[in-house]
């Protein structure tokens, strides 16, 4: 079996404010390690399946994630560089996880909700419908046949899984009450939950059919006010007004997600 997971690290629990994942310090350190124990446990839920599996997991928490003095022994780690879609995910994996999910943008409640920048973004869309990060790279491991079968966040990043992929396993590390605000439980039952959730996807796999998006793709992204779009017309998109610009393409991958 070889699984990749994804992480992020707003979705963990215990992590609610921004200045425990974008401001290098004290905090981001706790919320590191409280995200390496998630990914860890999600690890060994794997691994209690499948004792020879191999794990690869990306840091995909754009400042960094993954505390690496405390990862996992058993599992191989991409971390934060230079690097494009589809993220060295390709048709060899068995599956994708997601672990410390956050929903998108605009998303009442969520805490730390954002769509790939929480700074510059006010929504990405896909063929026309709202779309975040879990709904991108979903989408985009489903250009390889490759299912997405697990996913640990606060609740309204798990409701906008589960729109995409309704039988999808999850673990709600949280309840979101705000941007900055929500309802936990502890990282000890968060990480039992993950370890045992993450058991039960690997178990049945066959169970979820990966999640598809069929081209040709037009991909819009909207910034915030006051932001610029020249880099996006840079890299070939279309403007369409002073804040949105858009691709057409018949690769996923060809587009920033």
């Amino acid at each position: 079996m070889k699984i990749y997971i994804l992480t992020d690290l707003e979705g963990v629990a215990m992590v609610s404010r921004f200045n425990q994942t974008r401001e290098e310090g004290p905090l981001k350190q706790t919320a590191m390690k409280l995200l390496t124990q998630e990914v860890n446990a999600a690890v060994d839920g794997i691994l209690d399946v499948d004792a020879d599996a191999e794990v690869v997991v990306w840091d995909g928490h754009g400042s960094g994630g993954i505390d690496v003095l405390k990862f996992h022994p058993n599992a191989k780690l991409i971390a934060r560089g230079p690097i494009r879609p589809p993220y060295y995910l390709n048709e060899g994996y068995d599956a994708l996880f997601f672990v410390g999910q956050h929903a998108m943008a605009g998303t009442p409640n969520a805490p730390l909700s954002h769509t790939y920048s929480s700074l510059s973004i006010e929504y990405y869309k896909l063929n026309g419908e709202m779309i975040g990060e879990f709904g991108c790279r979903a989408a985009l491991a489903g250009t390889f046949d490759v299912p997405t079968v697990f996913i640990s966040g606060d609740d309204k990043a798990i409701a906008e899984a589960k729109q995409l992929i309704p039988n999808i396993y999850t673990v709600e590390t949280k309840q979101g009450l705000g941007q900055e605000l929500a309802l936990h439980i502890s990282p000890q039952r968060s990480c039992e939950l993950i370890r045992e959730t993450a058991a039960a996807a690997c178990r049945n796999i066959d169970e979820i059919v990966p999640f598809k998006i069929d081209p040709p793709y037009t991909f819009e992204v909207r910034v915030l006010e006051g932001k610029s779009i020249d880099g996006y017309l840079r890299r070939g998109a279309s403007k369409v007004d002073d804040r949105t610009v858009n691709w057409r393409s018949d690769d996923l991958c060809a587009l920033s997600i």
